[in-house]
Parts: structure tokens; sequence; C-alpha cells
């Protein structure tokens, strides 16, 4: 059986693939899965940075070896011309803090993310575009990315564009607790008494939706520039 694994943060960015699948969680561990007889998609989130995605990977093939695995969520635009709520299948990955680059298996585009241990703000934006000439920005990719390249398995990674380049938005960073999960209740309180941020939280929010559902799109997209395997697999909730 070929185990095909799609690796976000949050719930919210697999929501509109997921929907329907059967669902369980271990620990702060959220998997959705599919399967058939030749081929099981599982897709799972375990919070923010590389030491949640890489738990996330490990959880997975706790079940069985990953045969391919997509780094798949939101991610921020490092430049204007990404638009925020478009999805991208990106052409590589680097890790802002090895300088590690990892080439994707497949791509439509040229567009490169880079991998950052923190939630970039408008001037981390700028130095990473000029640092890596990358056009998103992740906390997760990389660590996907490395664990995919130890085990000589296919990777692959889409993202869609929550915030867009000059987005004033609150320093996220202090809601990211140690295991990388999102105070939202801490963000609220803080927000409440900061309205300026508002529009641009509103704005995200929107965004966040709209690349949730681009993403989907976009891996729907991908499989049939493959071969049709979401036909092959037979799973009716992965058709458009």
């Amino acid at each position: 059986m070929t185990r095909v694994a799609i690796i976000a943060a949050m719930p919210g960015e697999l929501k509109p693939l997921v929907r329907g699948w059967p669902s369980s969680t271990r620990g702060n561990i959220h998997f959705w899965a599919q399967r058939n007889e030749e081929e099981e998609w599982i897709a799972a989130c375990a919070g923010a940075g590389q030491p949640a995605a890489t738990r996330a990977f490990a959880a997975i093939e706790d079940g069985g070896p990953i045969d391919l695995v997509i780094s798949y969520g939101w991610a921020g635009a490092l430049t204007a011309n990404l638009s925020a709520g478009s999805a991208h299948n990106v052409a590589g990955v680097y890790d802002a803090r090895t300088g590690e680059r990892f080439n994707c298996d497949a791509h439509s585009g040229s567009q490169w993310l880079v991998t950052s241990p923190i939630v970039a703000d408008f001037a981390e934006k700028r130095r990473l575009a000029s640092a890596y000439k990358a056009a998103l920005v992740d906390m997760e990719a990389a660590a996907i990315a490395r664990l995919a390249l130890m085990r000589g398995i296919p990777f692959y990674a889409l993202k869609g564009i929550s915030d867009g380049f000059t987005d004033n938005l609150p320093d996220f960073n202090r809601f990211i607790r140690s295991d990388g999960q999102f105070d939202l209740t801490a963000m609220v309180l803080f927000s409440i008494l900061r309205p300026w941020y508002w529009p641009s939280l509103v704005r995200m929010g929107e965004n966040s939706r709209k690349a949730s559902q681009s993403l989907r799109d976009t891996l729907l997209d991908f499989l049939d520039a493959q071969g049709d395997l979401e036909e092959r697999h037979g799973n009716p909730n992965l058709k458009p």
C-alpha cells in the first residue's frame, strides 16, 4: 500500500481538503485519513515550527513507511507579486537556520520558500527576501524536506498565502507556545485593546480561508498533472 503524508501546522489549513475524512487525535497531533486497497492518504498537524512538523511526520510514520510527503499550509508572502489567498506549488525550500537548500521533486512554478524559526514581520520578510531570493516564508517545510531526503522519498510543498508582504499584523510569536500550539485566547485578548490591528486581522482571516480552499484546488491540479492519482485512489472527497 502506498502511504501519502500531508503535513500542516494548523487544522484550518487542512479543513477544505479533509472535510468528511475520518479523524482522530493523539496528544496535540490531529489526524485525518482516507484509504482503499492500494493507497492511504494521511493528513496531520501538530502545531507551528519545525519540531512540531517533525512530530507530525514521526506520528504518521508510526503507522508504517511513508512513500510520499507534502508540506501543506499557510505561508507569508515575501513579495508584493503574490496575492493573499493564492496557493503555490513551490520549487524548493531553504532553511533559514542552517542555510540548507532542498529541491521539491516536481513543481509548476519558480517560487522558492524559506522556512524561518519565527513568524516573520515586515522587516524580517524584507531580510529573508533579500537573503534567499525566495517568494514565500513558512515555519515547517524545511523539517519535512530534510526527513524526506533522509528517507529517499519524494517531497513536495504546497503553500497558500495567508498574509501579504506589507500587512501590519501583531507579533504572533508571543502567542505560539513551546509545543507549537497557537494560543488563540491570548491573541484575542491582546488584540481587543489594539484596534489598529483589527482591519489587518480580519483580512488575514478571510485570506487564510481563501488560501485553504486554493490549497485544496492546487493539490487536485497537482494530482491531475501526476496522472489522475486522485481517481486511482478512489477518494470522492478529493474531487473538485
